[in-house]
């Protein structure tokens, strides 16, 4: 597939691959110089809870989670 860098340095990934491989605004990437001319794009892991919060307070049975106070673990 052919894509072009705009004069900010963006690189557009065509929507089919982003489709494939439920690539989603805003998670990260990492660039490796291979050789001369030559690149490799390698998605970043998410962390394992992100958008645990938004899940939870997104259930449709209210009640089902809700956020507590809690005290700083600092002086743990």
């Amino acid at each position: 597939m052919k894509t072009t860098v705009s004069s900010k340095g963006q690189i557009v990934l065509p929507s089919e691959l982003r489709q494939l491989d439920r690539i989603e605004p805003g998670q990260e990437f990492d660039v490796e110089r291979l050789d001369r001319g030559d690149y490799r794009l390698v998605r970043r892991a998410a962390r394992p809870n992100d958008g645990a919060i938004d899940w939870l307070l997104a259930c449709p049975q209210k009640g089902f989670f809700e956020p507590i106070d809690s005290e700083s673990t600092d002086s743990l």
